[in-house]
Formats: C-alpha cells, structure tokens, sequence
C-alpha cells in the first residue's frame, strides 16, 4: 500500500508506444491496487512543481501536474522519500487549481 505524498520508483508504460521505462513519481492516492501518481522529470525547462535535492530528489526536478496517470501496485518497485507537509500541499492546491478552472 501507498501513501499520498510518497515518491516511488515504478514501471510506466508510455501511452504513444508500448515502450515501458521505469521513472520517479508522486503517489497521489491508492484504491484496490489502483495507485494514481505524477509524474517528476529532471528537465527542470518542464512546467511544474519544484523539487530539490535537499527534499529527497537525486537531481533537482520538478513533479509534472500535468502527467497524472494510474499504475498498479505491482509496477512500482520501491519507494524512495516523501514529501514534505509543505509540499504536498503546493501539489494538492497546484491540482485543485487545475480542476477549478475546468468549470
């Protein structure tokens, strides 16, 4: 089981090709084995959350609020850190923002 805040590494297939890489994400929520994350990428050019070294990143990055997708619990391999207080709450308020301005 995953917890919200949790930056795992998992197995994730692409959805323009069937090529699967493992990459660092932010677990968003779990349900049945469901485990909905964020992608985090080390192009720091992308648009998102900041995340820093001194959080628990190996690079700096930066958590993509815009790569939302649903894995399952057998594709993530390990957790790696979790996030601050602080900043799941920037993700929750980036997120919650995104879906305000869809109405």
């Amino acid at each position: 089981m995953f917890n919200s805040g949790e930056v795992v590494l998992a197995n994730i297939q692409f959805t323009d090709s069937f090529e699967v890489k493992k990459r660092p994400c932010v677990v968003l929520f779990e349900e049945f084995g469901n485990v909905v994350v964020a992608g985090i990428t080390s192009n720091k050019d992308m648009h998102g959350i900041p995340l820093t070294i001194k959080e628990g990143a190996i690079k700096d990055s930066v958590i993509k609020t815009n790569y939302i997708f649903t894995t399952t619990e057998s594709f993530i391999e390990k957790k790696l850190f979790s996030l601050n207080k602080e900043k799941k709450q920037i993700l929750y308020e980036n997120l919650l923002g995104k879906i305000i301005k869809l109405k």
